[in-house]
């Protein structure tokens, strides 16, 4: 059975730092892309980044670009997000999950649907 477990969130005031991280088990983790989705109140929840199998490529939201940065370590089966300039926007409840499919397409997977397996989430609150 596939376990997700994030830490890392907090508060933090607008242009600061988080990183986040996901520890995975109960499928060979380094068959599998991972993701990092967010989900504010009343909003749906969206795609925030994806990684490979191997680390090599990464899929970013244009939202978050140039801020986030999506990172995994297959020896420790871990998924990192680490977060810098953050803004009261990115105030979310931040999932971890792993797709259905295993290995790697042309880019990491995006959509929710793509993804059969969610942490409990963290929260990241920013303040302005």
């Amino acid at each position: 059975q596939v376990q997700l477990v994030e830490s890392g969130g907090g508060l933090v005031q607008a242009g600061g730092s988080l990183k986040l991280s996901c520890a995975a088990s109960g499928r060979a983790f380094y068959d599998y892309a991972m993701g990092w989705f967010r989900q504010a109140p009343e909003k749906e929840r969206e795609f925030v980044a994806s990684i490979s199998t191997s680390g090599s490529t990464t899929y970013i939201a244009d939202s978050v670009k140039g801020r986030f940065t999506i990172s995994r370590d297959n020896a420790k089966n871990t998924v990192n997000l680490q977060m810098d300039t953050l803004k009261p926007e990115d105030t979310a409840v931040y999932y971890c999950a792993q797709p259905r499919a295993r290995g790697d397409g042309a880019i990491p997977p995006y959509r929710v649907d793509e993804y059969d397996f969610w942490g409990q989430g963290t929260q990241v609150t920013v303040s302005s």
